[in-house]
């Protein structure tokens, strides 16, 4: 007998050893973990199958150390989603299968369970006292665990709290709340009957359909505007899938929506649920994931990674925001978290629900040649409709920094009404080009050659791609010459730029820089809800997911970025971003304005979007596609290299290039060439793209290419990555 290790290495094969003196209780079967010798040191592996021989001799074998588990750790059918997945994107095996597990697992860390700490309310705090009101904090704290009398854990007091800690010690101290430790994964449950809602007719026949089709293998894209309740549908779903003694998971494309989300959850439903996401301990992670498997949590929500979490009981998945470009990996493993689990619900046999309101391009063709059962949600819930768009033509127009005269009157008239104006532009720093106004110099980043972002507040410029920093220059490094301008508008210029034009207003910027210290996001939502804000300046951080009733004026900045791109995704990326963040005006009773600044209001594509709507907007994009070849009517791989030499790589993709040639008439190759932005970090980098007609036939040559790639000598030396369905080419 041959065990068929997979161990996380950049290796593109399974690892023989012979089985050790002790068998598993449960014998050898695929999915348990070994503690194996390496070369000079132990490494822990998953058992991936058993074989009869191996192509090495049986003396030249080592025998494995110690069997970790009783039983198999991960399940048959997750084994199955992991080879399919290091086989479609081509991948070393043991480094997917290893993925599976989080990082403490992966170090031989029994998989048990721990306790929490659990806080609750204590008897004598049926009624509050007054001195509370001083203390704002500790009262949203204490009415909180008076709805859960039961206690709520740490992770979910972090989730509608930031910096917690501090006013529950003072309460603790007071003898109005206790602590105690109970096992994981116990349900949270709220005082009283959970929220409900009345669904419209459009909803209740989605989650109908829907519902029809537990227990097998369905795909649907929930295709509803922004405002139409899709989170609505998804709750009365995730509440039959309970009731039915089965678990949900659910992936959303970022943290900062994770908290709200739980809050409609726990309204909702008296359910144990976890989160999965990269900003959570190692251990909080592992306990998630035991309970996850253990079936104790009924629900599991969370961002990519979310989508390895395993399931006893699986039920049901959903991926909000489906089209969104962070459910792609762009390193390492570069997976999609949302071609992962349509994969893993037609091994599991359950239905799997898209829900966007500006559904990719994949998607809606998917649905148009029904592959995926389309359910449209056309009308914003209650009484709310839809937001009215126009474009302002910046042409000869006057200005206020970034601001038009058109945007500043809107903006004065919403203020002047007591109502709330967001202003979107997807651009942090305060400006992201320093220039000399004498001879033309631009502080440019040393390891990428571009332009690094000033930022005003830190005094200093910063590269966003590579993270390099150095303090703002007050002369010139080329002249000497003290003449040195901003150029260009990021969000904290246009904040500065609005305080002076608003000097009244209360102005919240969101974006990663003023939301970068933990529960920083989840405090400014609450302020906006609070109704502490007038003006939110904001990225892509406020563009999905929000509702703010209160907001009824969307300003777009600089809706001109997409239009021009050397990616052939842009222009629907603009699309998707001008819905989404419309998407947050005019969400509750008063109707909704958008004003789009553009120096192109007869951009054919920008007009079609604007007056005819996303899905005109699709149509046309979808024709173009067709006509041009491009995904989604063909399917892509890039080989990507990069190097500190500029040579290396081209040596490499050349080699690489040669060994395609033979393919046959069915694929395209281009390359290689330089990468859009052609330098990062140090590295120069270039990149050849295979394009093919069918999926299969591309797959069938990435299969055999691949292993041969590994044993080029200039594969040595550069760093270099294969990407399958690549969603960003720059």
């Amino acid at each position: 007998m041959i065990l068929r290790v997979a161990l996380p290495v950049p290796l593109r094969r399974l690892f023989d050893y012979l089985p050790g003196d002790v068998e598993p209780e449960y014998g050898w079967v695929p999915g348990l973990r070994l503690q194996v010798p390496f070369g000079r040191k132990q490494m822990t592996g998953i058992l991936a199958g058993v074989a009869e021989s191996s192509d090495l001799p049986r003396t030249k074998l080592k025998r494995i150390g110690t069997v970790l588990d009783e039983a198999p750790i991960i399940s048959e059918t997750d084994m199955q989603l992991l080879e399919w997945a290091a086989a479609y994107y081509h991948y070393p095996p043991g480094e997917v299968i290893c993925l599976f597990l989080p990082s403490l697992l992966r170090q031989g860390r029994a998989a048990r369970k721990s306790t929490v700490p659990l806080w609750m309310i204590a008897e004598q705090a049926a009624e509050l006292p007054e001195e509370l009101q001083r203390a704002p904090k500790q009262l949203r704290i204490a009415r909180l665990l008076q709805e859960y009398p039961e206690g709520l854990s740490p992770d979910i007091l972090s989730a509608h709290f930031s910096n917690w800690h501090t006013p529950m010690k003072a309460l603790l101290e007071k003898g109005l709340v206790k602590q105690r430790r109970v096992s994981a994964g116990g349900p949270i449950r709220k005082e009283g009957p959970p929220a409900t809602m009345e669904l419209n007719p459009e909803q209740r026949e989605a989650v109908e359909r829907i519902a029809a089709e537990f227990g097998k293998a369905a795909r649907f894209l929930l295709d509803g505007i922004t405002g139409s309740g899709k989170t609505e549908v998804y709750v009365e779903l995730i509440k039959s899938v309970i009731e039915a003694g089965k678990q949900a998971l659910v992936l959303v494309p970022e943290i900062g929506l994770t908290p709200q989300f739980i809050a409609r959850l726990r309204d909702r439903l008296q359910a144990h649920i976890v989160i999965m996401h990269s900003g959570l301990t190692e251990n909080q992670r592992l306990q998630g994931w035991l309970e996850a498997r253990d079936g104790s949590a009924a629900v599991i929500l969370g961002t990519r990674s979310a989508v390895w979490t395993p399931m006893k009981n699986a039920g049901l998945i959903i991926v909000d925001e489906e089209h969104d470009p962070s459910f792609k990996q762009q390193e390492s493993f570069r997976y999609s978290a949302r071609d992962v689990a349509i994969k893993r619900a037609s091994l599991i046999k359950i239905p799997i629900v898209l829900g966007s309101a500006t559904p990719s391009m994949e998607s809606l063709h998917n649905a148009l040649s029904g592959k995926y059962r389309r359910l449209v949600l056309q009308q914003r819930v209650g009484k709310a409709l839809p937001p009215q768009m126009a474009t302002v033509d910046l042409r000869n127009r006057s200005m206020h920094g970034a601001l038009s005269d058109v945007l500043i009157t809107a903006i004065r008239e919403q203020l002047t009404n007591r109502q709330q104006v967001l202003l979107f532009l997807n651009r942090r720093g305060f400006s992201p080009v320093l220039m000399c106004h004498h001879c033309g110099w631009t502080a440019t980043c040393p390891r990428c050659a571009i332009p690094m972002t000033y930022h005003k507040q830190r005094n200093s410029i910063l590269c966003h791609h590579c993270g390099s920093q150095a303090p703002a220059a007050s002369v010139c490094g080329e002249c000497g010459m003290a003449e040195l301008v901003q150029v260009g508008y990021g969000t904290e210029r246009l904040t500065e730029a609005l305080g002076e034009v608003f000097p009244e207003a209360r102005i919240l910027r969101i974006d990663r820089d003023s939301t970068r210290r933990k529960g920083a996001l989840e405090q400014m939502v609450e302020e906006i809800h609070a109704g502490e804000a007038d003006i939110l300046v904001g990225t892509q951080m406020l563009a999905k997911g929000h509702h703010f009733p209160d907001l009824t004026l969307v300003g777009i900045i600089d809706a001109d970025r997409g239009l021009f791109s050397a990616d052939f995704r842009a222009s629907e990326r603009m699309a998707q971003q001008i819905m989404q963040v419309s998407g947050r005006a005019g969400r509750a009773s008063r109707p909704g304005t958008v004003l789009i600044q553009t120096h192109y209001p007869d951009h054919p594509l920008l007009n079609t979007l604007i007056r005819q709507g996303y899905h005109a907007f699709a149509d046309v994009l979808l024709e173009e596609r067709k006509l041009t070849g491009l995904p989604p009517f063909s399917f892509l791989a890039l080989l990507s290299a990069e190097d500190y030499d500029d040579k290396t790589p081209v040596t490499f993709l050349n080699e690489a290039r040669a060994g395609l040639r033979q393919a046959g008439p069915d694929l395209e190759i281009m390359g290689p060439v330089p990468a859009p932005m052609e330098k990062r970090a140090g590295r120069f980098r270039f990149q050849l793209l295979i394009q093919s007609a069918t999926r299969a036939y591309l797959h069938n040559v990435l299969r055999d290419w691949c292993p041969a790639l590994e044993n080029l000598d200039s594969a040595r030396k550069v760093r270099w990555s294969l990407d399958v369905d690549p969603q960003d080419l720059l």
